[in-house]
């Protein structure tokens, strides 16, 4: 099937942003787009739009459209303690808290999809990084979907061993974030002064099949953690969609 103008127009486009241009260089004016490919100045905004949304060019009224620099993060990942730790250059350690089967309750329940009496596991840890306590990390886990969990080693990543051993991997989770402070008993297994600032991180994690099949409650130290987020403006509204509201 013959390829329209506008669908070559916007394989020239990017072919000129992949192969041709670099970050930062200005694509050809809308003008000449328009007589080059035979169509109206408004189908080469509409495929300029497109790209900005893309977030593969970006537009500098009175100069041009120019190229956009690649993305190069991800905002917040979803990665295991001992994956982040890593790529902080620290290595990463537990020290095991519990390890046991209880009744997944209401809470617990909920968010994995369980009743309430359903067993799940329960893996309590002190994590550390070069061996100074980092989190206080609670993890409940559907005992159906990993028997013999509690059976094996549960000193290292859990993710890699949900992987290794029951060919789970987590693919998206659900978490929040938010402001606490050290109780106590806290303080005593983080090392850190009583009342001292934390941050709570609640997390439901789900599996390639989309199953829900981690809660996790982590309490972090807040004078030596800080989650970190890449965040980008979406691009302004066209005048066609303003009027359209």
């Amino acid at each position: 099937m013959t390829a329209t103008k506008h669908e070559m127009l916007r394989a020239h486009l990017e072919g000129l942003i992949d192969a041709e241009l670099g970050p930062h260089e200005r694509l050809p004016a809308e003008r000449d787009l328009a007589l080059q490919f035979g169509v109206s100045r408004m189908t080469v905004r509409q495929a300029l739009d497109r790209l900005e949304r893309e977030r593969r060019v970006y537009r500098v009224r009175g100069a041009g459209t120019f190229v956009a620099r690649p993305a190069i993060t991800k905002g917040i990942e979803l990665t295991s303690f001992s994956e982040d730790m890593r790529r902080r250059g620290l290595r990463p350690g537990s020290r095991l808290r519990a390890a046991e089967a209880v009744a997944a309750g209401a809470e617990v329940g909920f968010a994995l999809g369980l009743s309430p009496g359903d067993e799940v596991f329960h893996v309590a840890r002190v994590r550390t990084a070069d061996g100074v306590p980092m989190c206080l990390e609670d993890v409940f886990l559907p005992a159906a979907a990993v028997p013999g969990l509690l059976d094996g080693a549960l000193d290292g990543s859990l993710y890699e061993a949900l992987h290794l051993r029951y060919h789970i991997r987590m693919m998206r989770a659900e978490q929040s974030i938010r402001a606490t402070v050290l109780d106590r008993e806290a303080a005593a297994l983080l090392e850190a002064p009583a009342f001292s600032p934390a941050l709570l991180v609640e997390r439901t994690a789900f599996d390639q099949r989309d199953r829900a099949v981690e809660r996790a409650i982590s309490v972090y130290r807040g004078d030596r953690y800080a989650f970190e987020a890449a965040i980008v403006r979406p691009p302004d509204r066209t005048d066609a969609e303003r009027s359209a509201t």
